[in-house]
């Protein structure tokens, strides 16, 4: 054998190998962001920004362009309507990365980085919530592990593709959509250059016998062709509704085209129990091959048009 030879294709093709999404790379971005040091990223903590300097500092390693109002960042107050606690206005930021192919149109990709820290913001539903670190494993670092995944296949895999990507981390998802309804708001894109939205909440607890979810398939008309012929690693199965779930929501009331993918409910929701060891992470990395698989799919679409769902 030529050792040399080998040596080199091995260089060569390792870049079209270590962009694809990777079960190992999602373990350790979940066990970072969902560890106890971390304290269930409640919004206005030291940890939640811990949070989202992990999400920019990844954003810049992958050569993301700050689309924020600070940097990546893109800051705003928000209030606890549940309080528990007498500070109800705590800081929040989206953490925002633009990927430029130099396209008319972008494709938005989100995921929520918040989750309900020490259980004193409201929402949890243990018994005894208050001093119990709710890690949110599978809501949502599940999601950012899908986003920064996305992020770096997009960036690394040497195409430019004829759509630009928005890569956002949401603050205060849990509190009500309010960090993405700030960005709809206050967006540092305009609107009608966005083409659709991918939203991922929860996205690491595959249960086989149902599947992952994807909602939004009534949000535009070229969604069927999308999925037409489209196989998985997974078991899925579409939903047409576009305007519950997550932060896709505040997307398709603004009438831009949703997919929201979710692997379904389970007895550590919003419990101090959604902790790292209960994610399949094997399972998330053919849920992103899936969602690569659909959204370059949806690139060989010219934009789309708005649906919304009677």
């Amino acid at each position: 054998m030529n050792y040399r030879f080998f040596a080199l294709f091995l260089l060569l093709s390792t870049p079209l190998f270590a962009q694809e999404p990777s079960a190992s790379r999602i373990t350790r971005h979940i066990e970072k962001l969902a560890s106890d040091q971390m304290k269930g990223r409640g919004t206005g903590s030291r940890e939640n920004a811990k949070a989202a300097a992990y999400i920019a500092r990844h954003f810049r390693k992958y050569g993301l362009k700050p689309l924020g109002e600070d940097g990546f960042y893109q800051p705003f107050m928000a209030k606890v309507r549940r309080v528990v606690v007498p500070d109800s206005l705590r800081k929040a930021a989206n953490v925002i990365g633009f990927l430029d192919n130099g396209a008319e149109h972008t494709i938005v990709i989100g995921a929520h980085y918040d989750h309900l820290g020490l259980g004193d913001q409201g929402s949890s539903l243990d018994a005894n919530p208050r001093g119990q670190i709710h890690n949110g494993a599978d809501d949502n670092a599940s999601g950012v592990a899908g986003l920064l995944e996305l992020a770096q296949y997009y960036t690394k895999n040497s195409v430019k593709e004829p759509y630009n990507f928005l890569f956002m981390a949401f603050g205060a998802e849990e509190l009500g959509l309010l960090g993405s309804r700030h960005f709809l708001n206050h967006p540092t894109l305009p609107l009608d250059r966005m083409n659709f939205m991918v939203c991922m909440d929860m996205i690491g607890r595959y249960n086989p016998e149902r599947g992952i979810g994807i909602g939004g398939y009534g949000t535009a008309d070229a969604w069927p062709t999308v999925f037409k012929d489209v196989t998985a690693g997974v078991k899925f199965f579409t939903d047409r509704a576009g305007n519950g779930g997550s932060d896709n929501a505040a997307f398709y009331a603004k009438k831009i085209p949703v997919l929201f993918f979710h692997t379904g409910g389970h007895p550590d929701y919003h419990k101090p129990g959604d902790d790292p060891e209960k994610i399949d992470a094997k399972a998330e990395e053919e849920i992103l091959k899936l969602e690569i698989k659909l959204i370059n799919n949806a690139m060989k679409l010219p934009k789309m048009t708005f649906t919304a769902v009677q």
